[in-house]
């Protein structure tokens, strides 16, 4: 042990984050495609382009970092019937009484204000897209975890456009007026550009 003076860099937990995701066959794509299908009716213009760009800001954030890496781990360990009993048929079920996995979905959805709280539930309890295919147990896949982990970010990334849309109606603009980079004005503030 060295006392926690050493800090993994943030460039190796995001590919790792990236990676856990496509390793489960997950796609940015997938998340960004539920973000569109919620926010389209509210948002003239709006792209799937600036779906998965918001989805991608969302994953620069470490709680979701972090949040995706433990569910998903718990997830393939329960898989190889590596967890502790009666844990391991708790996550391996999916029992009903366990929100374990929703909590940490929602703690993760937490810097995205109550919109994006809402919202995780919405996604929660109707399970569209992927997120479906996610909660139906097929074979010996488990995605306790990772199905709410998915609503998390979706809500989080709609959550995004939902206050990007207010900043852009309050400049007489609309998604069509922006190109999908310009969906994170956090990252283009003015005289902050190196």
């Amino acid at each position: 042990m060295n006392g926690g003076n050493s800090r993994v860099h943030s460039e190796e937990v995001t590919k790792a984050a990236h990676e856990a995701l496509r390793n489960r066959g997950v796609t940015v794509e997938d998340i960004a495609e539920i973000v569109l299908e919620m926010q389209l009716p509210f948002n003239a213009g709006l792209t799937l382009a600036h779906c998965v760009e918001s989805v991608e800001s969302v994953l620069q954030k470490r709680e979701m970092q972090h949040a995706l890496l433990v569910g998903i781990e718990l997830d393939v360990l329960s898989e190889q019937g590596k967890l502790s009993q009666p844990l391991q048929q708790i996550v391996e079920s999916d029992e009903g009484l366990f929100g374990v996995d929703e909590m940490i979905g929602l703690g993760a959805v937490l810097t995205y204000g109550s919109i994006a709280v809402t919202t995780f539930g919405h996604l929660d309890k109707n399970k569209g897209g992927i997120i479906n295919r996610l909660d139906t147990k097929v074979g010996e896949e488990v995605h306790t975890f990772l199905d709410d982990l998915v609503c998390s970010i979706a809500a989080c990334a709609s959550a995004r456009i939902a206050h990007r849309t207010r900043d852009l109606e309050e400049k007489g603009m609309t998604f069509e007026d922006i190109p999908p980079e310009a969906t994170a004005p956090e990252s283009h503030v003015e005289g902050a550009e190196t």
